[in-house]
């Protein structure tokens, strides 16, 4: 029996016997207590409370708006609801950026207010320090590397990172420095397959991709564009699973006319 069948509680341990059995890791974003409870349920393994939030829960064009009070009541939403997964948040923008004490305090105050198990961050090795600081204070950390949605307006664009050798170079360097900071894992974010396959292989710790092709140790992916609830979005690496945004839509058109027509409530609907 592996590793993976028999837990009642996902965690990092298990994540990196997980990779070492070759076993894939399942991730997705979750932001409310509600759609977080289906997702533990469904047997996901890790939930991410992304600062997407700031996209897809709040209507915000970047993920830079969403602050550290917000992240931590979607954090404590999360966490009521899930029994068996792992849940890490996202540190938000300007939360960590300016030294690593500030870094050291979003960490804590997330941990102690929300009740989730670790935290992921952007960056390579500019928050190195950072990362050390927060794993010496006993907080699990996930890096983020390729596509870094909190530095977009620093890249332009959210195009495919780390085509060319130069940046390629840098992106496995700046892999090998966050495991050695003490990164329990780290995502990449859209870039070439080959890459995601190659730093999966040097590094020791799960490497988990959303557009980082199938070479590496994990998927995660958006749980609003899996299930089809954003509808504008469709990058090459989503797969959606459901069509919610025209399911639920339809089942409001149908409530509506109901209403309308005074079909809704019927004779067996009222006390």
């Amino acid at each position: 029996m592996s590793v993976h069948s028999k837990i009642k509680r996902v965690t990092t341990h298990t994540l990196q016997a997980m990779k070492r059995e070759g076993v894939p890791i399942s991730m997705l974003t979750a932001y409310d207590f509600s759609m977080a409870s289906i997702l533990d349920d469904a047997g996901i393994d890790v939930l991410l409370v992304g600062d997407s939030a700031s996209n897809v829960m709040a209507g915000h064009e970047t993920t830079l708006p969403i602050t550290l009070d917000q992240m931590i009541y979607h954090a404590q939403s999360v966490v009521r609801a899930a029994s068996r997964c792992l849940i890490v948040v996202d540190l938000p923008f300007g939360s960590y950026q300016g030294n690593s004490r500030e870094a050291l305090v979003s960490a804590i105050r997330i941990m102690k207010e929300s009740g989730a198990h670790a935290i992921k961050l952007e960056g390579g090795a500019e928050v190195v320090e950072s990362i050390r600081r927060i794993v010496g204070a006993g907080v699990p950390v996930m890096g983020h590397l390729g596509l870094t949605p909190q530095s977009i307006y620093q890249f332009g664009t959210y195009t495919v990172r780390a085509k060319e050798e130069a940046e390629a170079d840098i992106l496995i360097e700046n892999a090998k420095l966050l495991e050695a900071a003490g990164c329990f894992s780290i995502v990449l974010e859209k870039i070439p397959a080959a890459l995601g396959t190659q730093v999966s292989g040097l590094l020791s710790i799960p490497i988990i991709g959303i557009g980082a092709g199938g070479g590496v140790d994990g998927q995660v992916l958006v749980m609003h564009d899996l299930l089809g609830i954003t509808k504008d979005f469709s990058p090459r690496f989503l797969r959606r699973y459901l069509n919610l945004y025209e399911e639920i839509k339809g089942g409001v058109e149908s409530y509506i006319k109901d209403v309308k027509s005074r079909d809704f409530p019927n004779a067996e609907e009222q006390y």
